[in-house]
């Protein structure tokens, strides 16, 4: 029963250890492959006790700090938030002087796809075959046993996004996991969360096929073979919408023996994707730095018909901030990259402080790295201390938003999950210390309610076998 409290109540140590327990079988609760439809998740939270998190300062991720606050999990969702709670039966964490905050959400991952250790077997980020592979879905090529993973968790990411490479024009699906460990990529798929569509525009597609002697080799070309696929898809949907009439004709005969039913086109998979874009079934995310070529790339939006929802990378886009958030498209962005290739070269420290000023923005910070993926915080403090030498006063309940809601609203999963609000998975970071800090670490992580890590349990959560080792020969022997 939820009450006010009269009196603070200890439990054993040892309860939240047994608690912690709860989060081992997360790829034992997912369900049966013959229930579900191919290619759909399978995860499901497993079972959890209730979690009283109390006294903890929280950095709620929709721009409020709440002090000396509880927080209530109850069936893998935040129950309740306020002060002086209660629930009989709860498991309590003394959280007072610490800071809790959603979990950390990376919108440009490419773990599992590009995995440690990096050697030629496990290059599967990029399908080179041809400049348009609209086709391929980077889930099919996930390796659960990335230790990625784990160093990720570790850093209090508990949602990625995982995209293919960007040597292609247009690379393909991408796929948003819950960090938890899996035998499967399907085991770790966020339930209903839409797929995402790289498309990669300037020096990456040119400069690969043009050095093979293919299109494109220039920036023309690169315009030129987004829009073919994109006419060639329009044209595709039409027969298949004129398909979709006659056999709906064809069902409301009474007699239907006098005529053969419609035939079906042919399936082409990059088509349908592309078409999955232009309804707004996939969310589109553009590989993107310089902002004329931003400014390409909403023109060819308009044209075809489909919504941005993501500029990757965009060390411009603070010269289109104010435009790219009245059309609420999101900026990914690096705290400080810049300056590696020439389309990189305009970028500035202050880009995401920038990025964040106007109205309605929705500024991001994201890896786009095995190793960056795991102090997101950091990343976040260095663009937040970047701002305030400009003169932009950025509070730490802003900040949190670049690395929780704000990326939960460019994959469209802000619904469910990004910020502490009443009803939305308990996906929790409490931190050991300020989390703008390079001192700040994740204490405890938990998942759908279910404690996913704890910093002073190495062995909480099962290892990757590749972390595992192999047998020395005198064992084998």
């Amino acid at each position: 029963m939820l009450s006010s409290r009269s009196a603070p109540r200890r439990r054993p140590a040892f309860a939240l250890r047994i608690f912690a327990l709860c989060a081992i079988g997360y790829a034992s609760h997912a369900v049966s492959d013959a229930k579900r439809e191919p290619w759909a998740s399978s995860y499901q939270p497993p079972a959890s006790l209730p979690v009283l998190i109390r006294g903890a300062d929280l950095l709620t991720g929709t721009g409020e700090r709440l002090e000396d606050h509880d927080v209530l999990v109850r069936e893998g969702k935040i129950a309740a938030i306020g002060q002086d709670l209660e629930f009989d039966g709860a498991e309590v964490v003394e959280a007072k002087g610490r800071i809790l905050t959603p979990g950390l959400i990376d919108v440009h991952s490419h773990l599992g796809v590009y995995p440690s250790p990096e050697v030629e077997a496990h290059q599967d980020g990029n399908e080179l075959s041809d400049p348009v592979t609209a086709g391929v879905w980077a889930e099919h090529a996930v390796w659960p046993q990335d230790p990625g993973f784990e160093t990720a968790l570790a850093g209090g990411v508990t949602t990625l996004q995982i995209l293919p490479g960007s040597a292609n024009l247009i690379g393909g699906r991408g796929v948003t996991l819950k960090n938890v460990p899996a035998t499967s990529y399907q085991a770790m798929k966020f339930p209903a969360a839409p797929q995402g569509l790289k498309m990669a525009c300037g020096e990456n597609p040119k400069r690969f096929y043009g050095s093979k002697g293919q299109a494109p080799t220039t920036r023309m070309g690169n315009l030129a073979g987004y829009r073919q696929a994109f006419a060639d898809a329009v044209a595709y949907r039409q027969e298949w919408d004129s398909y979709a009439s006659k056999q709906a004709a064809f069902d409301g005969r009474k007699d239907k023996k006098k005529e053969d039913p419609p035939t079906p086109p042919k399936r082409d998979l990059r088509l349908d994707t592309l078409v999955a874009a232009m309804k707004g079934e996939v969310k589109v995310h553009v590989h993107c730095y310089r902002s004329d070529e931003m400014v390409n790339m909403l023109d060819l939006s308009r044209e075809f018909g489909f919504k941005i929802s993501t500029f990757h990378h965009g060390v411009e886009f603070y010269k289109l901030s104010e435009q790219l958030a009245e059309e609420g498209i999101c900026g990914a962005l690096w705290a400080d990259w810049w300056g590696f290739k020439m389309e990189a070269y305009d970028g500035i420290q202050e880009n995401i402080a920038l990025a964040d000023r106007p109205a309605n923005s929705c500024a991001v910070v994201h890896s786009d790295s095995e190793e960056g993926i795991q102090r997101l915080n950091q990343e976040a403090a260095k663009a937040m201390a970047s701002g305030q030498r400009a003169g932009l006063h950025i509070a730490p309940e802003r900040a949190i938003r670049w690395i929780t809601a704000n990326p939960a609203k460019s994959l469209g999963i802000d619904d469910r999950t990004g910020s502490i609000e009443v009803g939305k998975m308990a996906d929790l970071v409490l931190w050991n210390g300020n989390p703008f800090s390079v001192t700040g670490k994740a204490d405890l992580i938990w998942i759908d309610g279910a404690l996913a890590f704890d910093r002073q349990r190495g062995d909480l959560a099962p290892r990757s076998d590749f972390l595992l080792g192999q047998p020395t020969r005198e064992v084998l022997q």
